[in-house]
């Protein structure tokens, strides 16, 4: 006997036809299809939604949220190096060419004066070849600056982990530099990304400024003097753009001050004492190399920033203050910041008297 054939290939009997003629001809089901067919009618278009979508003002709102969402990013990211800074690594740094590099001539020497007056630190290897094939033309000087920081901080470890600078650390120092004075000037011409870029330099000057004077902290008991005058030339450099060589000062003149209360505290015997005592030598010479080296310059500079130098100045003068309470343990610290403020205020005489700075910031620094 044959099996009866599937349902839906069955004929569909009269009665079926009936049921789905009396559903179709229902009134319920006409009243919902013209309900349906107004609402529908009664919707914009999309032609008119995809272009209400794309409207200028809709493109320029979603443009600068993401631009604020990359400004984020970057803040965050320049918060997270400063909180995980000190990290180092075993790997040795590639060979490189060798050359004559002029970048650390005079390290340690003050200009002339005017007529009439054991194992290598690791870099890595992602980082540097990044590093090097940065163009000036970059559309992203933002993320280009904060490369570079990157890799200056890097080979700064690098000198701490051998105590004493590689034949490398010139070369790639001096590109580093270089790249980051390029992509700061850059930024600044354009005037854009003012205050984040004032992060990224304020954050650079605290991690080589942490480097330079926690000697004990970068290579135990060893003798890292050959390492600190190298990050001091890297700020010497850094600091012929104005934007950074202003903030220099004013970050190492509030560290004279906090060292300062540190000597007052410690006892003469302890051991972190004599780092102390070098790391405040260190800092007052590099002031005094950045106003010999760049001031005039900076006066000359259309964007030098005037609220900037009364702060850093001020600033000096309580340093002063400060190392004065040390005079009776070591009286050659006042002696070396009254040095440095008289070379200042010759510097700042000519241009209070031109109109250029106030004749307040003079006088104070006469008193």
């Amino acid at each position: 006997m044959a099996p009866p054939p599937p349902a839906a290939s069955r004929p569909p009997t009269p009665a079926a036809n009936a049921a789905s003629s009396s559903r179709i001809d229902s009134p319920s089901l006409k009243a919902a299809l013209a309900m349906a067919l107004l609402h529908y009618n009664r919707l914009p278009s999309r032609a008119a939604t995809s272009s209400s979508a794309s409207s200028p003002q809709a493109l320029l709102h979603w443009k600068r949220k993401a631009k604020d969402r990359k400004r984020e990013i970057l803040r965050l990211r320049e918060e997270l190096k400063l909180l995980q800074d000190g990290a180092r690594g075993e790997e040795m740094e590639p060979p490189v060419a060798s050359c004559r590099c002029h970048f650390f001539d005079g390290c340690g020497d003050l200009p002339p004066a005017a007529d009439g007056d054991g194992g290598e630190h690791w870099i890595d290897e992602v980082l540097r070849r990044r590093f090097l094939r940065l163009e000036y033309n970059n559309e992203d000087e933002i993320q280009q600056l904060s490369l570079s920081i990157d890799f200056l901080v890097e080979l700064s470890d690098g000198i701490f982990a051998k105590r004493h600078a590689a034949a490398s650390f010139a070369t790639f120092s001096h590109q580093a530099v270089d790249f980051i004075l390029a992509s700061l000037k850059n930024i600044l011409s354009s005037e854009r990304q003012k205050e984040i870029t004032e992060e990224i330099i304020n954050g650079l000057i605290a991690r080589l400024m942490k480097r330079m004077c926690n000697t004990r902290e970068n290579a135990g008991s060893a003798d890292c003097s050959d390492a600190q005058f190298s990050l001091q030339h890297l700020f010497r450099k850094l600091g012929n753009e104005e934007f950074v060589g202003q903030r220099i000062i004013l970050a190492i003149s509030q560290k004279i001050s906090n060292v300062s209360e540190k000597i007052l505290l410690v006892d003469p015997f302890d051991d972190a004492f004599p780092e102390m005592h070098s790391n405040m030598f260190i800092m007052i010479q590099l002031i005094e190399f950045l106003i010999s080296d760049y001031f005039n310059n900076w006066l000359c500079c259309d964007h030098f920033d005037r609220k900037l130098f009364e702060e850093w100045v001020r600033s000096i003068l309580k340093a002063r203050k400060d190392l004065e309470v040390l005079e009776s343990r070591n009286g050659l610290y006042v002696v070396y910041i009254e040095r440095v403020i008289g070379r200042l205020a010759r510097e700042v005489a000519p241009a209070a008297h031109q109109g250029k700075l106030d004749l307040e910031v003079l006088s104070e620094l006469l008193c």
